[in-house]
């Protein structure tokens, strides 16, 4: 079992965050290929400094609302506002503007085989700033380093890195603007136990003393009780739940109930309340 990371705890109530507290925001929103309806009237709040677990059944739609979100998917319709900006209201420099406070994670990296870690990561600082090259390598390195990556590593192409390694040079590239949310698309996946551990303590590491929001898709029962303040369930098109790992154990549904209380979940996820001690917020 993943040792677990210690949260801070947050002293206020979910229902006493008012709007400047809400980081991203769907409304009734609806995404559909052809006549196939994936997301149907979806409603969902990610609140500041918190990382949110966001799971799910295979091919219910987890990736398609992250890439909705960014951009890279249409909607049919609803409403989505990041960081209290709905990207529909604003010109394209307003719109740049607030994707360099946005960071991504792709599932297998998406690093460029042609381009060194360096270069990777140097890849959204040419696109969205006018810096000198000097300037630009001391801030890839500082990323590197931020990653637990050995210097070394700058000058390497993704096929002389392990997966781990990978991993952790896609996290730097996300975080090469400084970007205040960070969407991870399955972040541990196809790491073995230890290396899933180490990348989920750096992940809270980094949403400590950097002040992030991490939206985080993931199936990893490990990293959602070891690092993420909250859980949504996506199911029936919708968001079915979402809370503490105490709210869904407590949930009513015969798919959430198995994934949190399944032969493996037991393995995991302490299921009595002395023992639990995931579930209690920030």
């Amino acid at each position: 079992m993943a040792n677990r990371v210690e949260k801070p705890i947050d002293t206020e109530d979910r229902d006493d965050k008012n709007e400047r507290d809400i980081v991203l925001s769907a409304r009734d929103v609806t995404v559909a290929f052809g006549s196939k309806v994936v997301l149907d009237n979806l409603n969902l709040n990610i609140y500041r400094g918190e990382i949110l677990g966001f799971v799910g059944a295979s091919g219910t739609g987890k990736s398609v609302l992250m890439r909705t979100v960014l951009r890279l998917l249409p909607r049919r319709s609803g409403t989505i506002k990041i960081l209290g900006q709905d990207f529909d209201e604003l010109d394209e420099p307003q719109r740049n503007a607030l994707d360099m406070r946005l960071g991504v994670l792709f599932q297998q990296g998406a690093l460029f085989s042609s381009l060194t870690v360096k270069e990777n990561i140097q890849v959204p600082m040419r696109e969205y700033l006018d810096l000198p090259r000097s300037l630009m390598d001391e801030l890839a390195h500082l990323k590197i380093r931020m990653v637990g990556l050995a210097a070394d590593a700058a000058d390497k192409y993704p096929s002389e890195l392990s997966g781990g390694m990978i991993k952790r040079a896609a996290l730097a590239r996300a975080l090469a603007l400084d970007p205040e949310l960070v969407f991870l698309d399955e972040p541990t996946s196809g790491l073995d136990p230890i290396g899933a551990a180490e990348f989920d303590e750096l992940i809270a590491n980094l949403r400590d003393s950097l002040g992030l929001t991490v939206y985080m898709v993931t199936h990893d029962l490990d990293s959602l009780f070891s690092v993420c303040d909250r859980i949504a369930v996506l199911g029936k098109k919708q968001v079915m739940v979402e809370g503490t790992i105490d709210d869904m154990l407590a949930y009513d549904d015969p798919w959430v109930q198995a994934y949190f209380k399944g032969k493996r979940a037991r393995a995991i996820v302490p299921q009595d309340d002395g023992a639990r001690h995931g579930g209690s917020g920030k």
